[in-house]
This record gives structure tokens, C-alpha cells and sequence, in this order.
């Protein structure tokens, strides 16, 4: 990736809904080359994919919940059967798998403590787990989808 390319990549992150001008212009190309570094960006998989942000708080997801979640198991089985498990829930918006104390940590985003609770009902229903903890957030201090770029090497 060279410098152009990363600075296609950084503005796209700050706007998805740039056209190949507009990114063009601010690169020092005509669209067409623009067009070609972004679609050669997508093909390579460096560029997922373009999606709107949707503020939580506006479709009415102002509680954030980190479900930490600890099990038994730790077979490739009971990893698949979770992966599929967690897939069925909208409000799981991220999953990771974790070191630590930890096996697995959770982002999910309902409307209330109410809803989260009927999340968590159903959630241990689905799938066989040893321990569910909550942390709720009281106030988000960072949120953002700009990655890094610093890291990359020439």
C-alpha cells in the first residue's frame, strides 16, 4: 500500500459516501485512477465494506452492556455452537474471544435494563454457559471506526 492508497483508505474512513472525484481531488488523481486504487483496495479485502454509522441513542439503544462470559467447555464444538448462537442476537454488536479470566466478552446495545434482562434470559436459554457478567456503561467517552494507519509499512 503506498501513500496514496493509505490516504484513500484514511479518508474514506472519515467518509464513506466520498465519490472517486471528490477522493480524486484530495489525492491528486482523476477519478478513473481513484476508482481503480479504491475497487483494487476492495478486491484485496483492505476495504470491507461501506456502511452508514448510525448513532445508538437515535433507534432508541441508549443502554450499552459488556457481557463477560466465562465456560466450561472450550471445545471446537461448544465454540462453533456459540458462534452460531451469538449470531441469532441483533443487539450483540461485537464478539470477542479473550485471554485471561475472561473467555468471551460481548458488546450488546438494548433499549433498557428491561430489554437487556430479556436478552440475557434468552441468551443462557441458547447456549450452555458457567458465568455471565454485566458491566453497564455510564457514559461513552470514545467511540470510532478510524483505524490506525500509523502501523502500516511502506
Amino acid at each position: 500500500m503506498d501513500e496514496v492508497d493509505r490516504e484513500i483508505v484514511r479518508l474514506l474512513q472519515i467518509d464513506g459516501s466520498l465519490t472517486a472525484r471528490e477522493l480524486g481531488e484530495q489525492v491528486g488523481l482523476t477519478s478513473t485512477p481513484c476508482w481503480r486504487r479504491v475497487k483494487a483496495l476492495e478486491d484485496d479485502g483492505t476495504i470491507e465494506r461501506r456502511v452508514a454509522l448510525i448513532n445508538p441513542s437515535s433507534v432508541n439503544l441508549g443502554v450499552t452492556a459488556l457481557v463477560n462470559i466465562r465456560t466450561n467447555d472450550h471445545s471446537p464444538e461448544w465454540l462453533e455452537r456459540f458462534r452460531d448462537a451469538i449470531a441469532l442476537f441483533p443487539e450483540i454488536v461485537e464478539a470477542y474471544r479473550t485471554s485471561g479470566d475472561i473467555d468471551y466478552t460481548l458488546k450488546v446495545l438494548v433499549p433498557s435494563i428491561e430489554a437487556y434482562d430479556h436478552f440475557y434470559k434468552r441468551l443462557i436459554a441458547a447456549i450452555d454457559l458457567y458465568d455471565v457478567r454485566s458491566i453497564f456503561a455510564m457514559e461513552e467517552l470514545k467511540r470510532t471506526t478510524e483505524l490506525p494507519l500509523d502501523y502500516l509499512t511502506p
